[in-house]
């Protein structure tokens, strides 16, 4: 398969394609990130970041520039929205601080917290159970065992990259199916 061929087929999404995709620019977003950040974890998250809000607009993809180009353009802007995030929360924590300093605040959960929590956990856990067997299972070893992705592949016998294209695609599925309940 070839990288036109993959993001035709990504385009109607085609799981293959993905993984295609993901294999062959993984190490380009990484590097990059790698390069801005200094920072394994957050290459790694920034990385996800980028593949899984690429694949989610493959359709808007114009064939006319380098895939890669895109993938690179997708992730520098998500660093840069991090950034002017952590930017603004730094800026907010130096605003209130000197107003509150005296303030604080109980964050123990009420009883009704306690309720509702227990409530959206039963339901995720419903709508979990709808997804493929496949994508529970990742899901599960990922959020409720906490297994790391290095883990998780060992345990399943797949590539890394695969599990982090099955994770994406787990979330997503789930995202789906929450977002119907609304």
């Amino acid at each position: 398969m070839n990288i036109e061929e993959a993001i035709s087929r990504a385009k109607k999404t085609d799981q293959k394609a993905f993984n295609f995709l993901l294999d062959t620019f993984w190490d380009d977003v990484y590097g990059f990130q790698l390069k801005r950040t200094r920072n394994e974890n957050d290459a790694e998250d920034i990385t996800i970041q980028t593949f899984s809000k690429a694949f989610d607009k493959i359709d808007t993809f114009d064939d006319r520039y380098k895939f890669k180009t895109w993938l690179i353009t997708i992730s520098k802007n998500i660093h840069i929205d991090l950034l002017r995030k952590e930017k603004n929360a730094i800026d907010q924590v130096k605003i209130n601080h000197d107003e509150d300093a005296y303030l604080v605040l109980d964050e123990s959960p009420s009883p009704e917290d306690k309720l509702i929590t227990e409530q959206h956990l039963a339901t995720l856990l419903r709508d979990i159970k709808k997804l493929k067997p496949h994508y529970q299972e990742v899901i599960n070893l990922r959020y409720f065992q906490e297994y790391s992705y290095k883990e998780i592949s060992q345990k399943l016998g797949e590539p890394i990259n695969n599990v982090k294209v099955k994770l994406l695609r787990a979330k997503k599925l789930l995202a789906d199916i929450i977002q119907k309940h609304t």
